[in-house]
């Protein structure tokens, strides 16, 4: 008896430029005001995002990361902000984009992007951030996610297998497992 199959919710796209990244895409009941709160206050990432993330919110400003238990503390770059509507910037090679689209005065569609330095961490980068987007999904509806969101502990390992069966590129080491 196996369990259902997890819903793939990342899509893995070679971007303009020749890029490889994954996507999401969520629609909150939320204003875009608030969904920006989500993605740009520290105490609110630290409820989804894999690390704690104190942003200086212009380009150029600095990205701290801390609290991961698989990563050493780190800084990145903001690479633009258009508040509330876009905010990207570089996270351990990679690129993290932020869109939000306000549909009306109560509901925002979300898009994360996540433009990979190495396209063989798409299946693994794929299955981290359905995880963490669970939580920021059960945050959205006012609810809690216990457990782990981030790191080995989290329960991604079934989605990673799908990542691989949907033929998304693979391979890369695991921070945390190997």
């Amino acid at each position: 008896m196996s369990a259902e199959p997890t819903a793939l919710t990342g899509t893995y796209l070679t971007l303009d430029d020749g890029r490889p990244a994954v996507r999401f895409s969520r629609t909150y009941d939320h204003p875009v005001a608030r969904v920006w709160q989500f993605v740009t206050d520290p105490d609110e990432l630290a409820e989804w995002f894999p690390s704690r993330a104190e942003i200086e919110l212009r380009p150029g400003g600095t990205i701290t990361f801390s609290g991961d238990p698989n990563m050493a503390d780190s800084t990145g770059r903001v690479l633009a902000v258009d508040a509330p509507r876009h905010l990207s910037f570089e996270w351990g090679g990679d690129e993290l984009h932020f869109d939000l689209e306000a549909l009306d005065e109560k509901r925002t569609h979300f898009t994360l992007t996540n433009v990979l330095v190495a396209e063989n961490t798409a299946a693994r980068n794929g299955a981290g951030w359905e995880v963490c987007l669970a939580a920021l999904d059960a945050k959205a509806r006012g609810e809690r996610l216990e457990g782990p969101h981030a790191g080995a502990g989290a329960p991604w390992k079934e989605i990673y297998r799908g990542y691989i069966e949907a033929g998304v590129p693979s391979g890369a080491p695991v921070p945390g497992l190997d």
